[in-house]
């Protein structure tokens, strides 16, 4: 095992020591920090999302921003603005909030299109582009996105080619009663939500390990059989009788790339069937679309994931 390896290890364990009864959730979240994709974190409010975001740019020791997105939020005020200086006669460039490593974008679909397809540029680029000079943004740059999946009115749904441009779907829940009971241990002993709180944390991993890890995650190799798998499932969502959107080819290269992480962070350097098994809910659920009937008769959409890997073979 690695020394990089290690430290990874404790960075999940670290977070699951705070973050208390979310440890799938937890596992899945560096999954997609390895592999360098962007998340959708979906869930009730109360149920920690900020929280895990906090703490995990806090342990990695990244430059850490969140934006409020509200129905008057400009792609300005992510993306930054050059401001006219009276004195000096001259313009100035302010940064916004996207210029950092670990950024939480709260409640996405409360902003409009616009401001959503700035900060989607940005993330699809890596870059950004203010009165037409080209600026890079960090190497990790990592952008967690909010939804609260109960309020519908004065929302702007991610139209589903946005959405394909997120890695992963997390569904956060509502721990169980001994997860739950802990919370109230821990926020009992003083330990509270708070900034403060969270800076007193002692940090486990630095950003250039991050960086050095998902170097490694590339050389995990991948057998043509799990290839020939892989592709086995992306035909069979493309033909399911209840969906109206398969997966696509991006899709295809993201199963890869997640399964290869997940792979590395159980200590493998080959990727195996319950690999890509595993990555399989958070990386299609806001990728496929169910038919119109489907979802009239309450289908849900892991109910169907989990059926398209039932009607592939695993490979021996």
């Amino acid at each position: 095992m690695s020394e990089i390896h290690s430290i990874l290890i404790r960075l999940e364990q670290g977070l699951n020591q705070i973050i208390v009864g979310q440890s799938n959730l937890v596992q899945q979240l560096i999954v997609a920090m390895l592999a360098g994709g962007h998340i959708i974190l979906e869930g009730v409010p109360g149920t920690g999302k900020t929280l895990l975001v906090k703490v995990l740019a806090q342990l990695i020791q990244a430059e850490f921003r969140r934006i409020q997105l509200t129905p008057d939020v400009l792609p300005s005020d992510i993306t930054g603005t050059n401001i006219f200086d009276l004195n000096s006669r001259s313009f100035t460039l302010k940064k916004g909030p996207v210029f950092t490593e670990v950024l939480l974008a709260d409640e996405i679909n409360r902003t409009p299109p616009k401001t959503q397809a700035a900060l989607l540029e940005a993330m699809e680029e890596m870059q950004v582009t203010l009165d037409g000079e080209s600026l890079p943004l960090p190497e990790l740059f990592w952008v967690i996105a909010t939804q609260n999946p109960l309020e519908f009115e004065g929302t702007y749904p991610l139209p589903e080619a946005q959405l394909d441009r997120f890695l992963f779907k997390l569904a956060v829940d509502y721990p169980d009663r001994a997860a739950e009971k802990q919370m109230l241990l821990n926020r009992q002993a003083g330990f509270a939500a708070r900034r403060g709180d969270i800076d007193r944390l002692k940090p486990l991993a630095t950003v250039n390990e991050i960086l050095q890890a998902r170097q490694a995650v590339k050389e995990v190799k991948v057998s043509e059989t799990i290839i020939d798998y892989l592709l086995a499932l992306v035909k069979t969502s493309r033909q399911h009788p209840e969906l109206a959107l398969g997966a696509s080819p991006r899709a295809a290269g993201a199963w890869l790339q997640t399964s290869q992480a997940a792979a590395w962070l159980e200590g493998r350097n080959f990727v195996t069937p319950d690999d890509i098994k595993a990555v399989a809910s958070p990386l299609l659920r806001h990728r496929l679309i169910l038919k119109p009937e489907a979802m009239l008769d309450g289908l849900q959409i892991d109910a169907v994931i989990a059926s398209v890997i039932n009607q592939v073979p695993v490979p021996r």
